[in-house]
């Protein structure tokens, strides 16, 4: 997949655990692990906004672009 998600590695600056994060943003456990992992199709903008104001950090942080295609 062309979008990489850095989620992991954002949670790991902040130091602050997947359940923590999700009891924050009120999302499962088991749903920001498919977004933390990788797997999701897709994200709510009201979630990446969630995550966002928790962790202090803009998209980008969070997402990246890759053109793994060449």
């Amino acid at each position: 997949m062309a979008i990489i998600v850095n989620l992991d590695v954002m949670m790991a600056k902040r130091k602050i655990s997947l359940n923590e994060l999700s009891e924050r943003i009120d999302i499962t456990p088991a749903n920001l692990s498919i977004l933390k992992t990788g797997k999701a199709k897709a994200i709510r903008f009201s979630t990446l906004e969630a995550i966002c104001r928790e962790l202090q950090c803009q998209p980008g942080d969070i997402l990246e672009y890759s053109d793994d295609e060449k």
